[in-house]
């Protein structure tokens, strides 16, 4: 695969199936039928490359392949078929409580976390204070992990991930963190990675955010690529095709 020094992300031909069981009316049918699960291809011959420092959104209906796009930038899933490449470091804030053992306590998850993440061990305690009173949860913080609510999870999981140097940041601004405060100051750390020059792909349905934060926009639909270009093209004849949703 040739790659640029200035690319931090290539994927060629790539494409991503999953396997969905047949849904049956009756036993009798199941037994006509067979077994046998559908294929569903959640992403088919994407050929995409991401330059370093580029803010990239990506758009689409609920279905449209955005999420899986992303897993695959970051590493937590794998193509079926093609070649993807990274350079760098990757977070993402997608699947935030991945790493994350309920029998310990907070303090003890952010290392394990913060590790999994590429922190080490220094690092994570030079910014353990910093990441704990981000995430807001008071005493709980020495508590174990079974003792705590979602939201107060996803605060833990959203301030590890939010502290962690990086090249490259994906993210699916969609997730909810936490109550309504807690989105609000998510958000603001959101925005505050935007103004500095580091590589950064998001799927939203914000598409107002995206023409403040990002020059360039890909837009997807039944997991193939419809446009990619400048982010007031795209977005133009995205919501002249389909409305501002």
């Amino acid at each position: 695969m040739n790659f640029t020094n200035s690319n931090v992300v290539k994927l060629q031909r790539v494409s991503k199936k999953y396997e969905f069981a047949n849904i049956y009316s009756s036993l009798s049918e199941y037994f006509l039928v067979g077994s046998k699960s559908k294929p569903f291809w959640a992403l088919k011959n994407i050929n995409l490359e991401i330059k370093k420092g580029e803010k990239v959104g990506l758009i689409g209906p609920n279905g449209a392949g955005k999420t899986t796009l992303l897993s695959i930038i970051s590493g937590i899933t794998t193509p079926d078929k093609g070649c993807v490449d990274i350079r760098g470091k990757v977070i993402s804030i997608i699947e935030l409580e991945a790493g994350f053992h309920i029998e310990l306590s907070g303090v003890e998850n952010i290392f394990l976390n913060g590790m999994i993440l590429g922190m080490s061990k220094e690092g994570i305690k030079r910014r353990l204070k910093t990441i704990i009173n981000f995430a807001g949860i008071g005493k709980f913080i020495e508590q174990p992990m079974y003792s705590y609510s979602e939201g107060m999870k996803l605060r833990v999981a959203f301030s590890v991930a939010a502290h962690c140097d990086f090249d490259t940041l994906v993210l699916d601004e969609n997730i909810s963190v936490g109550d309504i405060d807690f989105q609000k100051k998510s958000l603001s750390k959101i925005r505050e990675f935007f103004s500095k020059r580091k590589t950064i792909v998001i799927a939203t349905h914000y598409l107002d955010f995206l023409q403040k934060t990002c020059e360039r926009v890909i837009w997807l639909n039944n997991g193939r690529i419809v446009e990619d270009g400048p982010v007031e093209k795209v977005i133009k004849r995205y919501i002249k095709e389909n409305g501002n949703i």
